[in-house]
């Protein structure tokens, strides 16, 4: 079945309406008519809706049946040790299909990439534009919102607003997700801290966990950072039952 976000300036309970390059997809490309029934969502939730109108540069459904929530319990935040070309595109599209709330691309001291604010600015609305796409495709009921890069400092001071943050750090001697997660069986959100190319060094460690993050072992391997992210989403979601 077809899927799409309502435009939510000119949408509400009783009635959703594209935008316009929606509608020229719906309208144009899929040929959809009045009464075919599509995916709506709107305001977090999941609609079956039926084609109302498709007059002008606006489409127009009316909701027929609530469907089930697709967001998870925990809500995750991916903190990305910002990498290097155009892994963070990756990066955006794979966590948003595994269920981050929210990415936040972080500047660490062994980063490559040092970005301008005017380039910062433009790379955070590709990946907010990707991250959309993908939660599209994936059946999101809300996108995952992709700030700015941050500094580490900047990044330890969203940490009071979650429950408990992990830390995948090669470094760590022992203790996986499964350990952490024994430890912490109950949490609503959690952040998840993963480093760049060059990892996350001993000094950085040390703040993080002044500020109660705790480090994790994904094993003997060494993943790379687009890959320690991702693994670390999907192993503490199964962990905490979101894949049952």
């Amino acid at each position: 079945m077809h899927r799409f976000y309502a435009d939510p300036m000119l949408s509400d309970e009783r009635c959703f309406f594209l935008n316009a390059d929606d509608t020229v997809h719906a309208v144009k490309v899929l040929r959809m008519q009045q009464g075919d029934r599509a995916e709506i969502i709107s305001g977090g939730q999941r609609f079956l809706a039926a084609v109302e109108s498709t007059a002008g540069d606006r489409t127009e459904f009316l909701p027929v049946s609530l469907l089930p929530s697709t967001e998870p319990a925990v809500s995750f935040t991916l903190f990305q040790g910002l990498p290097k070309g155009d892994k963070m595109d990756w990066i955006a599209q794979k966590a948003t299909e595994l269920g981050a709330v929210r990415i936040v691309p972080v500047f660490f001291s062994r980063c490559i990439v040092r970005l301008a604010a005017k380039d910062a600015r433009k790379k955070q609305e590709r990946w907010q534009k990707i991250a959309r796409e993908a939660g599209k495709q994936s059946g999101r009921c809300r996108i995952p919102e992709v700030t700015l890069p941050v500094s580490v400092s900047d990044m330890c001071s969203l940490f009071s607003a979650l429950d408990q943050v992990a830390v995948p750090w090669e470094e760590c001697p022992d203790g996986g997700p499964l350990s952490f997660v024994r430890r912490h069986p109950s949490v609503s959100s959690l952040g998840i801290v993963i480093g760049p190319e060059g990892g996350i060094s001993a000094e950085e460690m040390a703040v993080l966990s002044g500020y109660g993050a705790e480090p994790v072992t994904l094993g003997k391997r060494i993943l790379r950072t687009e890959t320690a992210g991702l693994a670390s989403l999907s192993v503490f979601s199964a962990l905490y039952g979101e894949m049952e």
